[in-house]
């Protein structure tokens, strides 16, 4: 079974999620933003082999640490959809215009598509691109634990911005409708920030996608 721990890192609080399979305690981080040794101190207390990051889209609070992480622990980085690669192209600008410490170059071993899966040990995770937020963001959905890890998309009683370069807010609006609420009202999901909700919750009571 899939587990997980959030861990907010970064001024913005962006929730990076420490996940593993328990079965084999190999695990990956989804969207290490920065704050490193926290979150590497937090994969060995839990026992975790980090053996993979995640991105669900390439903002600076997401994708920020990627770039050291992969180098400093020999890491794939997995993600996002290539949409984001103007977003990956300027990093370093983000950096500077945030005021985070300068993000070290990322080259993703792998992007990923809409459909695709990825494996945590003996957890499968299945990929959704859901643009909107940024063209290139993807939402990573366990079936078996019942949970999704959806970055910028949704939040509680929200949902992404599309303000920024590349959104769209009628392009996230479909995402959510077409790709979020499929997989059931029960599935609990894990935001980019702020604490976690229900798809079924959402649709009943969150106003900008409420009766979606």
């Amino acid at each position: 079974m899939l587990k997980y721990e959030t861990l907010p890192v970064t001024p913005f609080q962006q929730n990076c999620s420490l996940v593993w399979c328990d079965q084999t305690m190999k695990g990956a981080l989804v969207d290490p933003g920065g704050e490193l040794p926290r979150l590497t101190a937090a994969a060995k207390r839990r026992g975790v082999v980090l053996e993979q990051i995640l991105l669900t889209h390439a903002h600076i609070d997401h994708a920020g640490g990627a770039g050291q992480l992969a180098r400093e622990l020999g890491l794939p980085i997995v993600g996002p959809h290539t949409g984001d690669q103007f977003w990956i192209d300027g990093l370093a600008q983000q950096s500077a215009m945030f005021g985070f410490p300068a993000a070290e170059p990322i080259v993703p071993s792998r992007w990923l598509d809409d459909g695709d899966e990825v494996m945590v040990g003996q957890c499968r995770l299945a990929v959704r691109h859901c643009p909107g937020h940024t063209p290139g963001h993807v939402v990573f959905h366990s079936a078996e634990a019942g949970r999704a890890f959806v970055g910028d998309v949704l939040f509680a009683g929200s949902i992404g911005r599309t303000d920024f370069p590349g959104g769209d807010h009628d392009t996230l609006i479909a995402s959510i409708t077409g790709r979020l609420w499929p997989m059931g009202d029960d599935t609990v999901f894990i935001p980019g920030h702020g604490p976690e909700s229900s798809f079924g919750r959402e649709r009943r009571a969150n106003p900008y996608v409420r009766g979606t």
